[in-house]
């Protein structure tokens, strides 16, 4: 199906208003405020096509478009929606603080190793990455919707909208914080189990130890070098003193939670907003979590937040510390997947965690999706970016989605129940706690649309736009068809009758990641065509010739007067050609097609006045 991002944002809206809003008023249902993470993933599918899409905006009852209004009618007119969005996010600061200060608890997304054991709730109050991040998104868009909304809210509003200012505020802090203090390096021997495993994964049975290690020193001095160098990391000495040392691999990237011993990052008003709650986490990165912790902060350095000043001068200095630790794993994770030039470890499909020794495909899309981040910041090649669509392709094969499915087929699972990961360090609270990822194919669709926006060729463009609308028509028929969640996400039966049975209740992790794709497509068909040079080639060639025609004709024959009809046909001749001359650079094919329709007018004149050309 063709991505018509406008029409799929509308459908959405009007699924989520019909299960979320009964007569007006917002209902949580009845896992509402048991997970800060489904919580903020629900109210982004509302706040961010509406702070991120000038078409779908909320914050100015007189400019709400009229297909907007419709889609959230349940929620009431354009005047009342504003001023509902006001109360449920307020109602969201109040579910997720304890009183002292923000929470983000995963809740009822942890789930236990042992499926016979039950997770205590001092393990489901615990933070999550996953949490922070999409409140730093939650929050920034809560407030970019405040600052303009506030200059045409009534003068009773303004109360309110001060004090959830002042609460977004405080949580978005508290994020930047939460995702400061997760941060983490793991260095390994080359000689252990994990170093062998890193090694392998990097040399791909075509280099030995050996030559991974030299090529590693090489090409990771610079960061070693800063990482090692730079005290506003808090890294413990012990973690330093063996980065040092040039034998030793590492690995970079965020960790589940909050690491353990990890040092509190001082703030301005620590006494108002609490003490800052100790981790239990293993400092090693996870691939998913890192990607979670980049999205989030994408949003935290973009431009937006930037013209907009969403953020006070503390929020400045802490999203400047996290600004290095994206740019050192951008930086590592973008050279890991490339590490050898003639055959990218990237390529090896499926990518294998060094420390918990799993494979999956999923892990191979999370690789993807930080070097694509990496790419829409730097400037690629063609080739690499032929290289990376070539890899997407591949994991829509294999994950079933552009496959065919053959019976018992394993990788259903990547799609439900989903990739379950254990968290490290959990154990010290209960059973051993586990993360369940199964957003492989809306994943897989954010960076085909993405990846679109970045391709310099028309050949690649197309791959991207072919996979893309696969992917669109493959998550779109997941739908839940009746029932409390019409509309939203995620019945995986539709498309794998072999999964388990389907769900009613809507998931918002899968909602949102639908929504974020969307968001995507919007913005990339905002950006000019991709000009060929082939067509730009034709063109030149028929705009030559219909000026020598025109010339002609206009050579033989006395001007006409401006104001009759033949004038007026021949000023728009005239310009025609001078449209396609400006357009020649940027949209060669519409040039093209006006020089060929002044072509055939010419030729239509030649044959009536019957003279050859």
């Amino acid at each position: 199906m063709r991505i018509k991002p406008r029409q799929h944002l509308l459908d959405m809206w009007r699924a989520l208003a019909r299960h979320s809003f009964e007569q007006g008023a917002w209902s949580w249902g009845e896992r509402g405020g048991l997970s800060s993470v489904a919580d903020a993933e629900r109210l982004l599918c509302l706040l961010y096509p509406a702070t991120e899409i000038p078409a779908f905006r909320l914050d100015d009852p007189d400019t709400t478009q009229r297909d907007v209004r419709e889609a959230l009618r349940n929620a009431g007119d354009s005047t009342d929606i504003p001023l509902r969005l006001i109360e449920i996010l307020g109602e969201f600061m109040k579910k997720h603080h304890d009183g002292e200060a923000p929470t983000f608890a995963g809740g009822h997304y942890f789930a236990s190793v042992d499926p016979e054991r039950e997770l205590s709730e001092e393990q489901r109050e615990l933070d999550v990455v996953d949490s922070y991040s999409m409140s730093v998104s939650l929050c920034l868009a809560t407030l970019g919707f405040l600052k303009v909304y506030r200059s045409t809210a009534r003068t009773s509003a303004r109360a309110r909208i001060d004090q959830l200012w002042e609460d977004t505020s405080e949580r978005l802090t508290a994020a930047i914080v939460g995702l400061l203090r997760s941060f983490t390096v793991d260095v390994v021997e080359i000689s252990s189990g994990q170093g062998q495993a890193l090694a392998g994964l990097l040399g791909g049975g075509r280099l030995s130890d050996r030559q991974v290690m030299q090529r590693f020193q090489r090409r990771f001095k610079p960061l070693r070098a800063l990482i090692t160098e730079s005290l506003t990391l808090g890294l413990p000495y012990d973690v330093r003193d063996e980065l040092r040392n040039e034998n030793r691999l590492f690995e970079c990237g965020w960790a589940w939670g909050v690491v353990k011993d990890a040092p509190e990052i001082h703030t301005e008003s620590r006494t108002r907003r609490g003490a800052q709650p100790g981790g239990v986490a293993h400092p090693v990165p996870y691939l998913h979590f890192t990607v979670v912790a980049l999205d989030g902060i994408i949003d935290l350095l973009s431009e937006r937040t930037l013209t907009l000043g969403l953020l006070d001068a503390e929020q400045q200095q802490l999203a400047s510390a996290l600004r290095l630790r994206f740019e050192i794993t951008q930086q590592y994770w973008s050279t890991i997947a490339r590490f050898d030039d003639d055959a990218w470890p990237l390529e090896e499909i499926p990518w294998r965690t060094p420390l918990q020794r799993l494979e999956s495909e999923y892990f191979s899309l999370t690789v993807v999706s930080i070097l694509v981040h990496d790419l829409m910041r730097r400037r690629t090649t063609d080739h690499d970016l032929t290289r990376i669509v070539t890899v997407m392709e591949r994991l829509a094969e294999r994950g079933r989605i552009t496959g065919r499915t053959i019976r018992d087929d394993p990788a259903v699972a990547l799609h439900s129940p989903g990739i379950t990961m254990p968290l490290l360090g959990s154990d010290e609270l209960g059973p051993t706690m586990a993360w369940v990822m199964n957003d492989f194919s809306t994943q897989l669709l954010k960076r085909a649309v993405q990846l679109c926006s970045l391709a310099g060729n028309v050949e690649s463009e197309e791959r991207l736009l072919q996979l893309a609308e696969s992917l669109l028509d493959h998550v779109w028929r997941r739908r839940v068809p009746e029932g409390e969640g019409a509309g939203l996400w995620d019945d995986v039966r539709s498309v794998h009758p072999e999964s388990p049975a389907p769900t009613t209740t809507p998931s918002w992790s899968v909602t949102e990641r639908v929504t974020e794709c969307m968001v995507a497509a919007h913005g990339l068909f905002d950006r000019p065509p991709i000009p060929s040079l082939a067509l730009s080639a034709t063109a030149r060639e028929a705009i030559s010739e219909a000026a020598h025609l025109l010339g002609r004709e206009q050579k033989d024959h006395p001007a006409p007067p401006s104001r009759t009809q033949q004038g007026e046909w021949t000023k728009g001749i005239e310009a025609d050609l001078r449209r396609a001359r400006e357009l020649i650079e940027r949209r060669p094919g519409t040039a093209l097609a006006l020089a060929l329709d002044v072509l055939v007018r010419l030729d239509t004149l030649a044959r009536a006045a019957d003279r050859e050309v």
